[in-house]
Order: structure tokens, then sequence, then C-alpha cells
């Protein structure tokens, strides 16, 4: 029971991540450039990140220079990909390409991670999602 905000919390980031690839789609439509709309989404996203930071947690901003160079990448897909192959291709081509680094990851214990090895169940997971990618498709 005690876990149960943390899955609420991991639905909604999956509800937003469904509701933000066609919103990027929509606004690189309308301005007609990937890159403005890419600009945008990230500065609204990046504007209500700060307001939480500020309202609740305040670590000083110094301590980000501890972070490793990896900890510092973003994702740009929404606004390209989405109107090329349609939402549910992407979603899950990005879900299955997801899962099978958060595998890989795991069982190395790269990135800082506990190591988990993988496992036949986690094989047999991923392998169904990437075969929901080819259901998927056009």
């Amino acid at each position: 029971m005690h876990n149960i905000l943390p899955i609420i919390l991991a639905l909604i980031a999956g509800l937003c991540v469904a509701v933000q690839t066609p919103s990027n789609a929509m606004l690189a439509r309308s301005t007609g450039s990937l890159w403005l709309a890419a600009s945008i989404s990230f500065l609204g996203g990046t504007m209500l990140v700060v307001a939480a930071w500020l309202l609740i947690d305040r670590t000083p901003l110094a301590s980000v220079r501890q972070a490793p160079p990896w900890a510092w990448i973003g994702g740009l897909y929404g606004a390209f990909a989405a109107p090329r192959l349609g939402l549910a291709l992407t979603l899950t081509l990005t879900i299955g390409a997801q899962l099978t680094a958060a595998v890989i990851l795991d069982h190395f214990g790269l990135l800082g991670l506990d190591r988990s090895p993988i496992t036949l169940a986690r094989v047999a997971g991923v392998t169904c999602i990437l075969i929901g990618v080819l259901l998927v498709r056009r």
C-alpha cells in the first residue's frame, strides 16, 4: 500500500507522455518548426518544474555540478516522429526502447543503478512489447 503514490505518479507520467507527443506534433505543424515546437514544450515544462522546485524543494542549484555528464541528456521525438509514424507506433517504439534499455541498464548496474539480472520473465515482457510494436504499426 505504501507504493500507491509512486504507482499513481508513474501512471500519470505515462498519460502525460501520450498527451505530450501529439501536442508537440500539433505545435510543430502550427509553427512550421520542429525546433521551435520542442523549445516551447521544454520551456513550458521547465517553467512548471522550476516553480515546483522553488515552492517545494529548494535544493541548492550548485548541487547539479555533482551530476555526471550523462545525467544532462534529454529527448526530442514528439514533434518529429508522431506526425510521420502515428502516435501509437511512436509510443510503442518509445516504450519498447525504454524497456529494452532499462533491462540492459539494470542487468549491468549502469548509471549507478543496483544490478538486477536479466531473467526469462523480463525478456518475455520486453519481447511482448516489441511484438506489440509490430502489431501497432500501420
